[in-house]
């Protein structure tokens, strides 16, 4: 699945479970329980197994919408994380969360992952104080987010600070100065994904 723009909740549907936890989405896909589509509520949900492959391709798929990566994206990360130590599925879901936009959309400056992207495509975010408009960008262990001082009197912008409320465990948040701090690298126990790593990990060696 490429970067996806349209309508968020359709592809969450097309999956039968909430991947972005906002409100919105839990009702429409609660309310509407069936795929997409003019025969959506013909289909409703497959009950049977699928086929391994058919599993390794859903959650493949589901790690790239979450995560708002294209499909070379994702499996140049899984390279990467299959040469790291460890576990590969985990080092893959880590090394998603570390992206700089999954950072700022994880620290609560941006309500979504598109979002985020955009803040930091457009130049609105810094990284020790220095602008980077790199959503890619693997942030470290030390870095220093924040946004520029433009933007943090953007409507959008103190809605979303306001509204902010507990964040991941690895960062450190300073609503005051919309800025967080990357104090450690997660776990995987620490990534909120609704996604099962092994089945991403088989699909791509399925490749190799």
């Amino acid at each position: 699945m490429a970067s996806y723009h349209g309508p968020k909740a359709r592809v969450q549907r097309r999956f039968g479970e909430v991947l972005i936890p906002r409100p919105k989405y839990a009702r429409i896909v609660e309310k509407r329980s069936y795929p997409p589509g003019d025969h959506g509520k013909d289909k409703q949900f497959r009950s049977g197994r699928r086929s391994d492959y058919g599993m390794q391709l859903n959650e493949k798929q589901k790690l790239s919408f979450i995560y708002n990566v294209r499909e070379k994206q994702l499996r140049r990360y899984f390279l990467k994380a299959r040469q790291g130590s460890g576990n590969t599925g985990e080092n893959l879901v880590v090394l998603l969360e570390r992206r700089l936009d999954n950072i700022v959309y994880r620290a609560g400056i941006a309500a979504t992952i598109w979002a985020a992207r955009q803040l930091v495509a457009h130049g609105h975010v810094t990284v020790n104080g220095k602008r980077l408009d790199i959503a890619s960008y693997s942030v470290n262990v030390g870095d220093v987010i924040a946004l520029t001082e433009k933007m943090r009197k953007n409507v959008h912008t103190v809605e979303a600070l306001e509204s902010i409320g507990a964040v991941p465990d690895y960062l450190s948040l300073d609503k005051n100065n919309a800025s967080v701090s990357f104090i450690r690298i997660p776990e995987r126990r620490d990534v909120p994904v609704p996604v099962e790593e092994s089945l991403v990990v088989e699909f791509y060696n399925r490749l190799a």
